[in-house]
């Protein structure tokens, strides 16, 4: 297995072309779904192409680390309104976390329900498909919609259909403040009818989620808003209101506090360091309980009940157990024989699974760029 590591997209292009074998796309290798053949990393892609804070509009290239990505944008106190997740502490993974990354996979935290996930903030993309050509598609401006299904499409598809080069992003101000309200020890039911209250309100609510009991601790239910603190303030007090049967037992709307509150959801962190496999099932929010309310395995919630991350004992068949419950189950963090045996992603229905083949075959004839790896 070698490591292949291009300096920019016509490298790229040249190492795809002339390769005879499977290729591992790899962007800061945080999330640890290589499926064998040679290491092909964007690391060396990397740098800003384009900033402009008035525009609310970045070009980047796709191996730069998100971490750089945040600190422009906090110098100029905006932000990647779709909150990405950190997978390192949940997958003891090493190495830094990239934008292409975050874009092949789609990855979208707690504020989705309110801002859109990753995808709904992508302009424009360049890639290399696996024939080793040089595609470009969107734009820099939401307005500029040419081939915007494509730009979509290459999100979330998990480097299958090309290696990205260059992302091009809509970004957004950093809200002036943030406040939560939180419950204790709240029943799963409870905790649904907090969610759908809350998120059917008029009060713009940007994380709806729960963490479970850690160390003795009793599980938090937690409801998030942001935006200038007078309206912050409004609003956390217009819910209490709202929730006057089913009142929150906390407000914290300090920001350091705020913001260990809303990490620890986003990165699952109540299962750092934990053993067991960690399964995220992605289901309609009224069917949270169904996932979550037998009381057999511990669950992080986001998205308002419709994102459940699950720890359950090595090699146990969470799909299976999930069979009458619509939605999808992804196998996050398992050993190599687990993964080999019930497949990192939900099976695709007999249609689907054909298209989705159809497009690997246009995009990459030869059915080199992580073969496998989406089934």
């Amino acid at each position: 297995m070698k490591m292949l590591t291009p300096g920019n997209e016509a490298e790229l292009a040249d190492i795809i072309l002339g390769a005879r074998g499977p290729l591992c796309i790899q962007g800061g290798g945080t999330r640890g779904l290589g499926v064998g053949g040679d290491v092909l990393s964007t690391a060396g892609l990397s740098g800003i192409e384009l900033y402009e804070p008035g525009a609310l509009t970045l070009v980047v290239k796709s191996g730069t680390p998100l971490a750089e990505v945040d600190k422009l944008l906090a110098a100029e106190n905006q932000r990647l309104a779709f909150e990405p997740m950190d997978h390192r502490g949940l997958l003891g993974a090493d190495g830094e976390p990239t934008i292409g990354g975050v874009i092949a996979a789609n990855v979208s935290g707690p504020r989705r329900i309110q801002a859109g996930a990753a995808r709904d903030h992508l302009l424009g993309v360049r890639f290399v498909d696996g024939s080793g050509q040089a595609v470009k598609n969107g734009g820099r401006v939401m307005k500029n919609v040419t081939g915007y299904d494509l730009v979509k499409l290459m999100c979330g598809a998990h480097g299958t259909l090309g290696v990205l080069t260059d992302v091009s992003l809509k970004v957004l101000p950093e809200p002036e403040c943030s406040g939560t309200l939180v419950w204790h020890g709240l029943g799963w039911t409870a905790a649904l009818k907090v969610f759908c209250e809350a998120l059917r309100s008029p009060y713009d609510v940007t994380g709806a989620g729960r963490l479970p009991p850690v160390s003795g601790t009793k599980s938090k239910t937690v409801i998030r808003v942001e935006g200038f603190e007078d309206s912050v303030k409004y609003r956390l007090k217009a819910l209490r209101k709202l929730f006057a049967d089913l009142r929150p037992d906390e407000q914290m709307i300090e920001a350091e506090r705020n913001t260990q509150v809303w990490r620890s959801l986003r990165d699952a962190k109540p299962f750092h360091g934990t053993a067991g496999d960690v399964w995220r099932t992605s289901v309609k929010p009224t069917d949270m309980v169904k996932v979550t309310g037998q009381g057999e395995f511990e669950h992080v919630v986001d998205w308002g009940g419709g994102l459940i991350w699950s720890l359950v004992p090595e090699g146990v068949d969470f799909r299976q157990k999930l069979a009458e419950v619509p939605g999808h189950a992804t196998l996050v963090r398992a050993s190599a024989e687990t993964r080999a045996r019930l497949g990192v992603f939900q099976p695709q229905s007999g249609p689907l699974a054909a298209l989705s083949e159809k497009l690997r075959r246009g995009f990459d004839p030869r059915g080199i760029l992580n073969p496998g790896l989406m089934g």
